[in-house]
């Protein structure tokens, strides 16, 4: 039933189209008075380089020189040519050492200890790194500096319903300790910064969250463009700048209760980064009884809604997020390779893949598996060997 209905996907795409009859084509306006079509003004993203197709690996995963190099190992035989790092994750604890605040506080944890050692490797295997920062979502600083949290109308901690605290967004003390972060990623070589968790609580009573400044939507929304105007403003130039944010923005016309504005991210960032998992969307989304159980659906419609809403510029920013993992529906080769076939169906050959564990299904990413199944064009250039 799958291989039916991706061969009819691949003959119902613009690239498989076939040309029409001559009776046909007579009944057609002139090419001259035709507009462009879909293929003619998104079909250059799929041939445009710096192509990112990258797995994202835990500090743990990635720090620890053996995990590394099995995941090196198995990245030398696949089409990966990314690996996106977890330097802050929600916990607030930060990974990598050489950050004078995190010390202070007591952020750190060692999970990255020899980070120079990590990224010559990545290095030489030829990868582009990206190192993910979680923003604002924070379970150190709060209470190491109570003022500087989301705090509720008697001045307690604010706490999401699993007990989460939270850092202030309004405040340009957290943004200086985040952006600590980020110098030090750059200092290591890290070709992109991607902030995470760029936006405002959810999963609780947030009618009692109390920030420095006056919120509202209008406000959330121009306050995290603010915050990335200025990230880009303290870190050296030439370094990219993206956004991981819900799946949902590339459909919701509003900010989500939660900031996340898909227009003003992607003006503020080099890419964006919408988590489409879909095992995330609720029964009824996109009309789907059961979104988990449909990845192609989710992930095509969800990029179907952007190509409507974004300017070209933007649109081309997006670099989606797509589901390794299982949550309900048992997620296999198949589940990721209909994602990615979504993906490219909307022009965007750029994504990665999230597994929390680092255990993702390699037979979907060998070059003989994407060449046949998403990318017709696509040529295998193997890793460098790793160096005795």
């Amino acid at each position: 039933m799958l291989i039916k209905a991706l061969c009819a996907l691949l003959i119902s795409s613009p690239a498989f189209a076939q040309p029409p009859s001559t009776a046909t084509a007579a009944l057609q306006p002139s090419a001259t008075a035709q507009a462009p079509s879909e293929a003619d003004v998104y079909g250059p993203l799929l041939a445009a380089p710096g192509q990112v197709r990258g797995i994202h690996l835990s500090s743990w995963g990635s720090g620890s020189s053996k995990l590394r190099r099995q995941t090196l190992d198995r990245i030398r035989n696949s089409v990966i040519n990314a690996v996106a790092i977890a330097l802050k994750e929600t916990d607030g604890k930060i990974f990598i050492p050489g950050v004078p605040s995190a010390a202070k506080y007591g952020a750190y944890a060692p999970a990255i200890a020899q980070p120079e050692e990590m990224m010559k490797d990545f290095r030489e295997a030829g990868l582009y790194t990206i190192a993910r920062i979680v923003v604002f979502k924070d379970k150190v600083l709060p209470k190491a500096r109570p003022d500087l949290a989301v705090r509720t109308p008697s001045g307690e901690l604010w706490r999401a319903n699993n007990g989460a605290t939270w850092t202030d967004p309004y405040s340009r003390e957290v943004w200086d300790y985040n952006l600590e972060v980020a110098k030090r990623a750059v200092e290591l070589g890290f070709d992109e910064i991607q902030f995470d968790y760029i936006r405002y609580p959810t999963e609780g009573n947030t009618s009692l969250c109390r920030y420095s400044k006056p919120h509202s939507p209008k406000n959330g929304v121009d306050n995290l463009a603010a915050f990335l105007a200025y990230a880009r403003k303290r870190l050296p130039a030439g370094v990219k700048i993206s956004a991981a944010i819900f799946g949902l923005t590339t459909s919701s016309k509003d900010d989500m209760g939660i900031g996340q504005s898909i227009h003003s991210l992607a003006e503020n960032t080099d890419f964006i980064y919408p988590m489409m998992y879909p095992s995330h969307y609720n029964p009824g989304e996109y009309r789907l009884k059961n979104p988990d159980a449909e990845p192609f659906k989710v992930i095509d419609r969800g990029l179907r809604d952007a190509r409507r809403r974004l300017p070209f510029a933007d649109y081309a920013k997006i670099r989606p997020y797509l589901q390794d993992f299982t949550l309900r529906h048992k997620y296999g080769p198949q589940e990721v390779r209909a994602q990615l076939i979504a993906s490219r169906r909307n022009y965007l050959p750029s994504w990665i893949l999230w597994n929390a564990s680092n255990r993702y299904n390699w037979a979907a990413l060998t070059p003989q598996s994407y060449k046949s199944f998403v990318d017709p064009a696509y040529e295998h250039e193997p890793s460098p060997a790793p160096k005795p």
